[in-house]
């Protein structure tokens, strides 16, 4: 029985660690650069949202930006693009993309707002 509660007690402290951790590097990654601009990370996600209504293509277009970001395909505004530029390439990996991508779209989800 004691043997029952450790593996239990362990499985749920594992499974608080990854909890915790699953916005990681979009918090690391994402939130520093724009946490002082103009444009909040929610404003431009309903900018993703309105050019690319699925996930999918939201979540592969976002990808396909930030790794090779260019005028033409940002859906920021003239003017921000005029006084801010376009941002650098990302630095990080595909994986961790994919791991940031899946937190900005988690977190600003509109059907989970509604639930």
């Amino acid at each position: 029985m004691d043997k029952i509660i450790v593996l239990l007690l362990l499985t749920l402290s594992l499974t608080g660690k990854e909890i915790s951790n699953t916005h990681e590097v979009y918090k690391k990654h994402c939130i520093p650069c724009h946490e002082h601009l103009p444009y909040s990370l929610e404003k431009i996600y309903m900018l993703y949202l309105k050019t690319f209504s699925g996930e999918l293509t939201f979540k592969a277009s976002l990808k396909a930006f930030l790794k090779s970001p260019m005028e033409e395909t940002s859906v920021m505004p003239d003017e921000w693009i005029e006084n801010f530029s376009v941002k650098e390439k990302t630095i990080l990996t595909d994986k961790e993309l994919d791991k940031a991508i899946n937190s900005y779209w988690e977190l600003y989800d509109v059907r989970n707002k509604l639930r």
